[in-house]
């Protein structure tokens, strides 16, 4: 792979109760664990971070898709949802649900966009085989 933009973040700290921060400085947070897993809460954490570089990544693979087929996704959103928890071998691991919605566009055509989005997009190559990821597309049933 040629590598087109390397980012670097640092953790100092307390990992989880820390802090990060991006080499050129634009992104500067404090970090504090969820009240679910036992923290303070009142920060960010290392899992919403994931949600949002995943959610801006996977709508920007959509969003080229459908600029190459001509299909119109204007008011589009993805969301995802990321949740941590226990494996079974006794680690941690994720789960990632992403949201695609699309108003004014047929389900169907939005199932195949978000199919081939998730072939695209750096994020879910990165995850495939290892992170459990659920496509739903807003509209659907279970969505």
């Amino acid at each position: 792979m040629r590598v087109l933009y390397t980012a670097q973040a640092r953790s100092t700290g307390e990992g989880r109760d820390g802090h990060v921060a991006t080499s050129d400085g634009i992104l500067a947070l404090d970090l504090a664990a969820p009240k679910e897993m036992g923290g303070e809460g009142g920060a960010t954490n290392p899992e919403q971070l994931f949600a949002a570089g995943y959610a801006a990544c996977f709508h920007s693979a959509l969003k080229l898709l459908a600029r190459r087929d001509k299909v119109d996704v204007a008011g589009s959103s993805v969301t995802a949802d990321v949740g941590l928890g226990r494996t079974d071998s006794g680690g941690f691991g994720l789960t990632v649900t992403l949201n695609v919605e699309v108003p004014g566009l047929d389900p169907e055509t939005v199932r195949e966009l978000t199919a081939k989005a998730h072939e695209l997009c750096p994020y879910s190559n990165a995850v495939r085989g290892n992170v459990d990821v659920t496509l739903t597309v807003a509209g659907d049933a279970n969505g």
